[in-house]
């Protein structure tokens, strides 16, 4: 694949990183502002740094724009005469609409916008993506790229605030938990490192089994709660101390704040 990155910041970087130890271009370029902060990628075969974003798009087929959104609009009327019938434009820009890059482009472009986590840096990132009608027909280009930096999933845009929270703050929560998890282990005698140790391959082991088994939470529950055990009664206090509850209503009010931002915004 022939793909260009536009903004290669912290998140530009990680995804230029899984592309090429995945072997998964023919040619990468990374444009950046200031070429002294993508250094770390001079010498790999095939890959151009450059401060033209022009000439990036002219050499690639697929574009991954990971800038500012400050600065996404001017950059895409920049480029819009260079653009051809072979381009599949890919936004990671949070909160710009799919219409809003129409009207600045047009209809008439594969558009796709993919919503990563900060776990792409270690190629586990829960990516949604979403396109305009144009861009159905190139979604699978989006999702064979980012499935080499994790899982991806399809969604309607309309949902793409609602993925934000679940996902990209998710990480964030699911942090929260660990730390308590691991506050947890301190006092029943673990030190601190071996504590986070237990609470982070913990916790991996979880999600793994739900991701290979594809059982319901509750049927891995099942497996490990007894009659009168030390697991249920610990599960029954922390949802009398309202943990499910917490996390529901935290999600939501969340949500409701992603919500009123962009209402402020429009």
């Amino acid at each position: 694949m022939k793909i260009a990155i536009i903004g290669t910041g912290n998140l530009g970087k990680s995804i230029a990183k899984g592309l090429i130890t995945k072997n998964a271009i023919t040619t990468l370029y990374l444009t950046k502002r200031n070429l002294d902060d993508i250094q770390e990628f001079e010498g790999y075969k095939n890959v151009v740094l450059t401060t033209d974003n022009i000439e990036a798009v002219k050499q690639s087929d697929i574009l991954i724009f990971a800038v500012q959104p400050a600065h996404f609009e001017k950059i895409l009327n920049d480029i819009k005469p260079y653009l051809t019938e072979n381009h599949v434009l890919i936004s990671t820009i949070t909160g710009f609409l799919i219409p809003k890059i129409e009207s600045q482009i047009g209809s008439d472009n594969f558009i796709i916008r993919a919503m990563p986590n900060t776990a792409i840096a270690v190629g586990k990132s829960m990516t949604c993506i979403c396109s305009n009608k144009k861009g159905e027909k190139r979604i699978k280009i989006a999702e064979a790229i980012f499935n080499r930096l994790g899982h991806t999933l399809a969604i309607p845009e309309s949902q793409m605030q609602a993925a934000t929270v679940v996902c990209a703050s998710g990480i964030a929560f699911w942090m929260r938990l660990i730390r308590a998890t691991t506050q947890a282990a301190i006092q029943l005698g673990f030190d601190a490192k071996e504590a986070q140790e237990l609470a982070m391959f913990t916790s991996e082991g979880a999600a793994n089994l739900l991701i290979t088994n594809g059982n319901h939470p509750e049927e891995e529950i099942d497996r490990v709660t007894t009659p009168q055990g030390c697991t249920i009664t610990g599960l029954n206090e922390m949802e009398h101390k309202g943990l499910s509850s917490s996390l529901i209503q935290g999600m939501v009010a969340s949500f409701n704040k992603i919500n009123a931002i962009k209402k402020e915004q429009i």
